[in-house]
């Protein structure tokens, strides 16, 4: 083989080495990253509840009324009797007024084949009342109301004060037994809010 056809060999090869060289740095590069998915964040699933009616002095301090409320929907009669019961200790729409001493908190409730219920109220419900009969009728009856209008298996609630039976909440309303529902104290409406309602003056 003469010098110059050695020469347009080993060009040749050193150019075919060169094209394999590039095809594999070509085809073997990475791939160019896949643009990120978006996850769909899914809806927040609304709460179901019923409409229960609660108990809540009226605005003039004077009555009973009974005020409809949404109360998370529970499985069972003590479950949902522990909703509504809950829902019964937290702030008074306006312009009712609460009538369960601030910071009384539910220990327990449970309710018998006999369909008594049992209420059982933290210490607060006594210590922090702020006395006077009508004030404790009115705290008494909003729990034994709100029971025994909203759970129609329940017939009579009793009070219990940190897992025991008491005399009274505030020295006048006799809790030692289980009690009926009682409306005598309920308004229809809150007379300050509605003038049908208000007495006549002399």
């Amino acid at each position: 083989m003469t010098r110059n056809r050695r020469i347009l060999v080993a060009v040749g090869g050193a150019l075919a080495l060169v094209a394999v060289v590039w095809g594999i740095n070509a085809f073997g590069s990475k791939p160019a990253p896949a643009a990120p998915t978006t996850t769909a964040t899914a809806a927040p699933t609304e709460t179901a509840h019923i409409t229960a009616t609660l108990f809540y002095a009226s605005s003039d301090g004077q009555a009973l009324v009974g005020v409809k409320r949404d109360v998370p929907l529970a499985s069972g009669v003590v479950e949902q009797g522990r909703q509504i019961l809950l829902t019964e200790l937290q702030a008074a729409p306006q312009p009712y007024i609460k009538v369960i001493p601030e910071g009384t908190a539910l220990r327990a409730f449970y309710v018998t084949d006999r369909g008594d219920a049992f209420v059982d109220l933290s210490p607060e419900v006594s210590r922090a009342h702020p006395g006077g009969s009508l004030n404790e009728l009115m705290t008494v009856y909003a729990l034994v109301n709100a029971v025994t209008t909203n759970l129609p298996a329940v017939q009579r609630v009793q009070i219990l004060v940190d897992g025991k039976e008491v005399d009274a909440l505030a020295g006048h309303v006799d809790i030692r037994r289980p009690l009926t529902r009682d409306v005598s104290l309920v308004r229809e409406r809150d007379s300050t809010q509605d003038p049908k309602l208000k007495t006549k003056s002399k």
